[in-house]
């Protein structure tokens, strides 16, 4: 049940990632319910990551953490949950530059940011319910 729930949000945070991936490239600005604030932080020094749009690779982040839930094993539960806290942690970084240094808010990053946290309690969840290896049947 736990990873069919984390399948879910980690798709919520893929369509969202995309839906900002492809508004980079296409040159346009968001839709935003708070005003200019989604265009503010995209336009900004910090939408990019040595040259690489911060969406894009929240996109990547999301399909590896899908690849990961679609193996069995320990260490694809442990891969999960080290790629969620990562992207929880970039998420939170990113939330303190808008809110701090950009003065602006972006709902799309916020949905991204909520995915991320989420995702993170759910792997780590998972990881921490999974019996012993020794006493696997």
């Amino acid at each position: 049940m736990t990873r069919a729930v984390t399948a879910v949000v980690a798709v919520a945070g893929l369509a969202i990632a995309a839906y900002l991936t492809i508004v980079h490239y296409a040159g346009g600005e968001p839709v935003c319910a708070v005003a200019h604030g989604c265009a503010t932080v995209q336009q900004s020094a910090y939408a990019e990551l040595a040259g690489v749009p911060v969406a894009l690779l929240g996109l990547a982040g999301y399909v590896a953490i899908l690849v990961s839930l679609a193996r069995e094993g320990e260490a694809w539960r442990t891969a999960t949950a080290f790629l969620a806290l990562a992207g929880f942690g970039f998420s939170a970084w990113l939330t303190y530059v808008e809110v701090v240094r950009l003065d602006a808010i972006c709902i799309w990053c916020v949905g991204s940011a909520a995915c991320m946290t989420l995702l993170a309690g759910l792997s780590v969840a998972r990881v921490l319910s999974a019996p012993p290896p020794g006493l696997r049947a």
